[in-house]
């Protein structure tokens, strides 16, 4: 079996012609195809296989995209643990690929493997038939050395669907192709995503801002004091709605059942038990404490998360885009408990609590510049990336 893909089906059904036709992406395990395996990395869904497509891959068809198969996951997409995540797209096995977002394992999946990783705004794409973790913090992220099939795939999917009550009932943005004016637009570099990094990389990412003011952009260094606590208000949230989430992985509905279970007590506790890897279920544990023990404690995070939304919206009314680190320190590795998971995504994870779009792109081939992330307001998902498609342009030599 291919060490990328878990499935693989070079021979997917496509619609004829189309604006993604010849395009070739891959999907993780956790996206419903019918008739392929969608155990999202977890034994807790082992030899579980899909009845009917998600409505992001009936859309995908639709456009004309060929589903080249199902990439290796992190269990539930929590993390990078595990994952193959981009390894398709470095391999040219796809040329884009649908990661889920919980943390903003997209962007330090493009970050690991020198692509672009996109997460769209909170609400903009279905969530029907995504087996997911944490229903108000998750997307599916884009991976992709092109730009314009970023922007392509996003078009096909995005969108209302009465399928998902999730999604707010709003317009959906304008993401056709839109030119970008350097002299009027200003980039606010968040001081408190450079102050964690280490001498060289905060060097780097210097570099990176300097090129934009050499392209002609403005930047200014901008504010946001309680971007610290993103952490905090994410492994609180997140944890709570993951331990609500995993509960119907009882080996009734999903899963397999352990023997030796004396009553219908016992046969959930083993279940339970036997479903989810130690790192998950550590996260599980901890989501239940502060579900039925400690949930003061949750609704104080969710006060905070409250007034982070109302802090970022006032910040990107001072500026067009936001620009900060994706990587942190070292290499994101395995993560050995909760602690470290968290860790590796201390500059992404702020845009799944506040629902931003954040993009990552790649530093230039051969320069001493960093690669790092652009966001701005909800729904401004199709100006976003106009800019990345400008810049990266503008890294790869073009005009």
């Amino acid at each position: 079996m291919d060490s990328v893909f878990c499935y693989r089906d070079s021979d997917a059904a496509a619609a004829q012609g189309g604006p993604l036709q010849g395009l070739r992406i891959a999907i993780q395990p956790n996206l419903s195809v019918a008739g392929w395996p969608t155990e999202a990395g977890s034994h807790a869904l082992a030899n579980y296989t899909a009845l009917e497509d998600a409505t992001a891959v009936q859309r995908l068809r639709a456009a004309g995209a060929c589903l080249c198969g199902s990439t290796r996951m992190s269990e539930f997409g929590f993390g990078l643990q595990g994952s193959q995540a981009g390894q398709a797209i470095a391999r040219q096995a796809a040329d884009a690929e649908l990661v889920l977002d919980l943390m903003g394992e997209s962007r330090l999946a493009a970050a690991n493997t020198a692509v672009c990783g996109f997460k769209p705004s909170y609400g903009l794409v279905s969530r029907s038939g995504l087996i997911g973790l944490i229903p108000s913090m998750e997307c599916c992220g884009l991976l992709s050395e092109s730009m314009p099939a970023v922007r392509k795939i996003l078009q096909a999917v995005a969108g209302p669907d009465e399928l998902d009550f999730s999604l707010p009932e709003e317009a959906p943005p304008d993401l056709s192709p839109q030119a970008i004016d350097p002299r009027t637009t200003t980039i606010g570099v968040l001081s408190e995503a450079m102050r964690g990094l280490p001498g060289e990389q905060q060097e780097e990412f210097r570099a990176s801002v300097h090129a934009l003011q050499q392209a002609g952009f403005r930047t200014r260094e901008v504010s946001l004091p309680d971007f610290p606590l993103c952490s905090l208000v994410h492994n609180v949230v997140g944890s709570v709605e993951a331990s609500s989430c995993a509960g119907r992985y009882d080996s009734v509905r999903y899963g397999p059942r352990p023997p030796g279970a004396k009553n219908w007590n016992e046969m959930y506790l083993l279940a339970r038990g036997a479903a989810f890897g130690p790192l998950l279920k550590s996260y599980l544990f901890q989501g239940a404490f502060f579900q039925f023990e400690k949930y003061e404690a949750y609704e104080n995070a969710c006060r905070i998360r409250a007034r982070l939304l109302a802090d970022v919206q006032q910040l990107t009314a001072q500026t067009d885009f936001l620009m900060l680190p994706a990587v942190a320190g070292a290499a994101v590795g395995a993560a050995a408990s909760l602690a470290d998971a968290y860790a590796h995504f201390t500059c992404t994870l702020f845009a799944n609590v506040t629902g931003q779009p954040a993009l990552y792109l790649p530093p230039a081939s051969g320069a001493r510049q960093a690669g790092f992330q652009l966001a701005g307001p909800r729904l401004c998902d199709g100006r976003l990336l106009a800019l990345g498609e400008h810049l990266l342009n503008l890294r790869r030599g073009g005009k």
